[in-house]
């Protein structure tokens, strides 16, 4: 039977990654016309996704590209007091190692047959067993996953659900071969995450492994338009920058200083979710997994999550090879309950974030008693 996967992301590999070590064939759609084709973000912390790279006969080499140090963290408040510093040993566990999503995925496609990803498929709809794609190609199917992310189009065939904007909007700059440019604000930052929380605003700076710090200034309890009301000009990178200083007064310039730092990549991110704890009845012929399926804040458990989602369903498809919808109602049952408890876990972060005295709180967070 032919199982068509939409999507090439975290999840959808690590499905086709689990099924294919069961000796099970699937196909993975992909849009992109190659897997260059976009950039793939900033750095994932990776903590019980690791069982689903377990389940995928990957996990050695996952730790070969992780990085321990970017454990690490820093916590201050907007006027330059530093709450907390971690400084993870070099011979700790990787229990939570940070790793390029970009290098993830890499891992992903190369542990897969050549032929199991199609690129430059773009999904369009699904009638009768069949796929159609934008080109006006189409291929069979008797299971259709969709993985095809926050904005899925395969998740109208299962619910009505929609995301939703959760008043936070980011933006997203960064500060290349940030040792050799700026070795000052390198040792500032660290080799870690950099995190600034206060006045309803978040900065925070991550070293990815390229050597770029990515840096996110994320704006809580803000309305949907905000980029279009913000002053911000995207389209001027040097008066964004300045703008972006403005709308952080009384900030120590030594934070400021990572915003004047930056290059010219900047990029609007508006922060949606789907519902909390959102299910739809086993439909025969089609499920989701990944941000399709449960798009939460990003506060760490949505990577873990897709990966998880990737894995559960493999092992229950090679468990039940002659029984999709049996397979498909077991991995949505442990699905259900193992991201509605993520999602109210992220919705919660979320809404401490969004106070006023996160850093006090995240400080307690990290420190409880």
């Amino acid at each position: 039977m032919d199982i068509a996967i939409v999507g090439a992301g975290l999840g959808g590999l690590a499905l086709a990654r689990v099924l294919h070590v069961n000796g099970i064939d699937a196909v993975v759609y992909e849009r992109e016309a190659w897997r260059g084709a976009r950039g793939q973000g900033g750095m994932l912390d990776i903590h019980s996704g690791q069982r689903a790279l377990r389940a995928a006969g990957l996990i050695d080499e996952f730790y070969a590209i992780a990085r321990g140090e970017g454990q690490d963290m820093r916590l201050l408040t907007p006027d330059g007091t530093l709450l907390l510093q971690e400084d993870t040993p070099d011979d700790a566990p990787l229990l939570r190692p940070e790793v390029d999503r970009a290098d993830l995925r890499n891992l992903l496609l190369d542990s897969l047959p050549e032929d199991v990803v199609r690129w430059g498929h773009a999904f369009a709809f699904a009638d009768k067993g069949l796929l159609h794609f934008a080109d006006s190609s189409s291929a069979a199917y008797d299971l259709l996953v969709g993985a095809d992310g926050a904005s899925s189009r395969v998740r109208a065939l299962l619910t009505d659900a929609r995301p939703v904007h959760i008043g936070k909007n980011v933006v997203e700059i960064g500060i290349p071969d940030i040792d050799r440019t700026h070795p000052d604000l390198a040792a500032m930052v660290g080799r870690g995450t950099y995190w600034v929380l206060g006045d309803g605003i978040s900065l925070a700076a991550q070293r990815n492994g390229d050597g770029r710090v990515r840096i996110g200034v994320s704006f809580y309890n803000t309305a949907e338009d905000w980029f279009a009301t913000s002053g911000i000009p995207f389209d001027d990178p040097a008066a964004a920058r300045a703008r972006l200083i403005e709308l952080l007064p009384g900030w120590d310039p030594r934070i400021t200083a990572l915003i004047e730092s930056c290059d010219d990549t900047i990029m609007p991110r508006s922060s949606t979710s789907l519902p909390i704890g959102l299910t739809w009845p086993s439909t025969p012929g089609a499920t989701l997994l990944g941000d399709a399926a449960h798009l939460m804040p990003a506060v760490g458990q949505g990577a873990n999550m897709a990966l998880l989602d990737g894995a559960v369903l493999g092992l229950a498809l090679a468990a039940h090879p002659h029984d999709f919808p049996a397979a498909v109602k077991e991995y949505e049952r442990e699905m259900f309950e193992r991201t509605g408890a993520a999602a109210r876990k992220s919705a919660d972060m979320h809404e401490l974030l969004s106070s006023p005295d996160a850093a006090q709180k995240m400080l307690a967070f990290f420190q409880p008693g």
